[in-house]
């Protein structure tokens, strides 16, 4: 089969491989219908790895233990394997799972979905049947970036009716971030970016104020401070990207009593200030997605109360990949958000 490989940072391939088998009672292998790319592919991963954690296909082939599935069945994959038995994943907590075989894998510890063929371990608890009849190529980001939005950002931060919130950085986790904050009724959702074009989907999208940093010529808390009220801040502050500079304008946002809700990956330290923050009540999370709210979001989706469309930009063929990389890394350019890959 056909997958690509990371040999390294800035280096991947399409290469032959071997189609993936059944090697575990609770193994099952899909054939991908289409796939998508992600930020954050490789912090850790070893060269030789075929990358990717998204996916919508087929069950090809299943382990004698799969009972939820059949051959044949359409299936989203999630990025995230739950082992279904352990402590954490007992408790939903999947991305915090004590097997071996649990936790963030794919493409990462386990070969992934960018490739014609992927074995998912864990099948039953690990895959989602497609409802009948939805886009799949909107379905495509229920793999990962809207339960992360929800998860890491939405819920973590506490986001409730009448609260206000601020996202910083309107790439694709922001947005998922957007879109799933919406089911909470906040009263405010003010979406932060130096990108303009992506400030317009944020606002088709559902924000009720959209602020360029660059634009904001008295400062980021001045363009801001008329959108949240009587207190220095925002209720909630989620930051999207995992870079220090946004982590720092998440602090100066947030206000007494508020939250900030860490989704964005990040690959280097950041400042904390603890001597400015500690007696204003600030709650800091942070948290890998768990994806245990996917149940709830393919309900959602499949009854059309979750609009994702806005989120993918480009089409591609499976063997245009190289391409595709090239879009979504140069997406300031190109105007790219998720991308759909079909086989």
């Amino acid at each position: 089969m056909k997958a690509l490989v990371f040999n390294g940072v800035g280096k991947i391939a399409l290469e032959d491989r071997p189609k993936p088998q059944v090697q575990d009672p609770s193994d099952a292998v899909i054939k991908l219908t289409r796939t998508t790319i992600s930020g954050g592919h490789v912090p850790t991963v070893e060269p030789g790895r075929v990358i990717g954690h998204e996916g919508v296909g087929v069950v090809e082939s299943i382990g004698k233990d799969v009972k939820k599935f059949k051959v044949g069945d359409r299936v989203l994959i999630a990025c995230i394997t739950s082992c279904a038995t352990c402590s954490f994943c007992k408790q939903g907590k999947f991305g915090l799972c004590n097997s071996p075989t649990g936790g963030w894998r794919l493409g990462h510890t386990h070969d992934g979905t960018q490739a014609e063929y992927v074995r998912i371990l864990h099948a039953d608890a690990s895959l989602h049947a497609v409802p009948k009849g939805v886009d799949e190529r909107s379905l495509l980001v229920l793999s990962d970036i809207i339960p992360t939005g929800l998860e890491v950002g939405v819920l973590r931060g506490g986001v409730k009716p009448g609260c206000s919130v601020a996202i910083v950085e309107a790439g694709p986790v922001g947005l998922a971030a957007l879109l799933t904050a919406q089911l909470y009724s906040p009263s405010i959702i003010v979406m932060i970016d130096k990108d303009e074009g992506r400030l317009k989907v944020a606002k088709r999208m559902g924000a009720t104020h959209t602020v360029n940093p660059d634009s904001a010529k008295s400062g980021l808390n001045a363009a801001t401070k008329e959108h949240h009220g009587e207190i220095d801040g925002f209720d909630v502050v989620i930051e999207a990207v995992g870079v220090p500079a946004t982590f720092s304008a998440c602090q100066d946002l947030v206000g007494k009593g508020g939250a900030i809700a860490n989704v964005g990956v990040h690959g280097t330290k950041v400042d904390l200030r603890l001597e400015e923050l500690w007696g204003r009540g600030i709650q800091i999370t942070m948290a890998l997605v768990n994806t245990s709210t996917l149940p709830m979001l393919m309900k959602l989706f499949e009854a059309g109360k979750l609009n994702t469309k806005e989120m993918i930009t480009h089409d591609f063929k499976f063997s245009e990949m190289l391409e595709a990389y090239n879009t979504f890394g140069k997406a300031s350019e190109t105007g790219a958000l998720k991308v759909n890959i079909e086989m």
